[in-house]
């Protein structure tokens, strides 16, 4: 054990490479302590709010012009749809909680209950979708995990045959 110091606050042996103990080699200060810390999660890493507003804003372009989808919105405006699907996504994928603080829980399947989700309307939902992600560009690392949800959701939405 050793007198603990702002570089090793606990005392503890650090052990030694390269002739320096490693707390050493990490800078505290100057040029290097200008680096800000990696995203902490998926909805930061990918570019937060301003990203997840462009992928459901494209996917609502879609859906305003599709005559399978268009139909499943009740109101004249798709902007409330727009809204919630963002708070949803958001929460989701690690960003604010507002979903949860102005809807409840997401329940899903119970949200999509009163219409008709056909296999048809599935393929049609996850097309437009891939549409708007695809004009989203994101990494193919962070496109494909955000697909594998999509895919997956959807596929659990099918109510009606």
């Amino acid at each position: 054990m050793t007198s603990p110091t702002p570089e090793n606050p606990l005392g503890q042996e650090i052990p030694s490479r390269f002739g320096q103990p490693l707390a050493r080699l990490i800078p505290t200060s100057g040029a290097a302590s200008t680096f800000t810390a990696p995203p902490e999660n998926f909805y930061e890493t990918v570019g937060g709010h301003a990203t997840f507003v462009k992928l459901v804003h494209e996917f609502y372009l879609r859906v305003a012009q599709d005559e399978i989808l268009r139909p499943m919105y009740p109101e004249d405006d798709l902007a409330p749809a727009e809204c919630r699907m963002l708070m949803f996504l958001e929460q989701y994928w690690g960003g604010p909680k507002t979903y949860l603080e102005e809807r409840g829980h997401p329940r899903l399947r119970m949200r999509h209950a009163p219409f008709a989700v056909t296999p048809a309307a599935r393929d049609r939902w996850l097309d437009l979708m891939r549409a708007a992600l695809d004009a989203t560009e994101l990494s193919p690392l962070h496109d494909g995990m955000l697909w594998d949800y999509l895919d997956r959701a959807a596929h659990s939405m099918v109510n009606s045959a």
